[in-house]
């Protein structure tokens, strides 16, 4: 075995020989949201820098348009055409198991981040914690409402590990506080519009509400939205980095609280698999710590949203020697 070999047998699946430059595939499982249109974003940045750093020659990207199906028959598509490295966000904790595996094998190192799979199959995964996602919310709201009260719970999509997980972490919190009443709850895509009705037909039926516990994406938009239409006095909030949930926010004077799910994870990806290949020993789980947006730190991202689309998220910022430390934490 040469010494290259024996260096790339560093990471998880990753074998054989992966000289520079690196061919990478981005398996989006949907492309419309803003939140993935902006993910995207960052990951060409990052290949074009790493591209210009001669560690990269290409990426291919597919779109599944949200059928995990068609994302495993993508995924096998880059793994007959011999890519590198896979990028995954995944559609289904479970279906891309035996693909994921199949690539693994192969030798290609496979990098999920942001919606996990079960199998541990693979190089690495990246994430913030969501189950701390959903504590630090419900914890917030709970005390909010002095420990008792009524709430909406606002899900993300069922089936999806992001929104399982953060309603998980919540229902830690509220199992404490049994004074602590959920009216009802939603499963929606994380956009407004859905969102907004979903909550419009739940003010309807529910007159009176101490909270929403809005875990993610643009849902406590929606929810503000649809309050705003019936005349309902706006109750405290949890909530994302949505550009709109922000603004909204500051200009009504919410009780809100809020934090982020990074839409540069799909860049930290990236380089993270470019590491692997130049056969570094990256972390099998790869943390990245949660920002609290409150009052407190509210106008530090108001003062970006220029930057951001009208209906996107106003991320932190970040670099490659950013990801260099949250590559070597421990």
């Amino acid at each position: 075995m040469s010494s290259i070999d024996c260096a790339q047998a560093a990471s998880k699946c990753v074998k054989g020989e992966h000289k520079p430059p690196f061919s990478l595939g981005w398996a989006n499982i949907y492309s419309v949201p803003t939140w993935m249109k902006q993910t995207t974003d960052t990951i060409t940045q990052e290949v074009d820098q790493l591209k210009s750093q001669g560690l990269v020659s290409k990426l291919m990207i597919t779109d599944a348009q949200g059928n995990a199906n068609t994302q495993i028959q993508q995924i096998q598509s880059m793994i007959d055409a011999k890519v590198d490295a896979i990028l995954i966000d995944a559609g289904s904790a479970t279906a891309l198991n035996r693909v994921i595996a199949d690539a693994c094998g192969k030798g290609i190192a496979v990098l999920n981040f942001d919606s996990l799979v079960d199998t541990d199959e693979l190089t690495a995964k990246i994430d913030t914690d969501q189950l701390e996602w959903g504590q630090a919310a419900a914890d917030w709201m709970v005390k909010q409402i002095g420990g008792k009260g009524k709430i909406i719970v606002m899900n993300g999509p069922a089936g999806i590990s992001v929104s399982d997980d953060r309603r998980k972490g919540a229902e830690s919190v509220l199992k404490a506080h049994p004074d602590v009443t959920v009216l009802a709850e939603t499963n929606t895509e994380y956009n407004v519009a859905p969102a907004q009705e979903a909550m419009t037909n739940l003010l309807f039926a529910n007159s009176d509400i101490d909270g929403v516990l809005a875990l993610g994406g643009s849902l406590s938009a929606g929810a503000v939205l649809a309050m705003d239409k019936q005349g309902r006095a706006l109750v405290p909030m949890t909530g994302e980095n949505y550009r709109q949930f922000l603004e909204l926010w500051k200009d009504k004077g919410l009780k809100g609280w809020a934090t982020m799910q990074p839409n540069w994870l799909g860049a930290l990806a990236a380089y993270t698999a470019v590491q692997a290949l130049q056969g570094k020993d990256v972390p099998a789980f790869v943390k990245v710590p949660l920002p609290v947006i409150d009052d407190a730190s509210l106008a530090s991202y108001i003062d970006r949203a220029k930057d951001f689309p009208s209906d996107g998220y106003i991320y932190s910022r970040y670099d490659q020697a950013m990801f260099a430390k949250l590559l070597a934490q421990k």
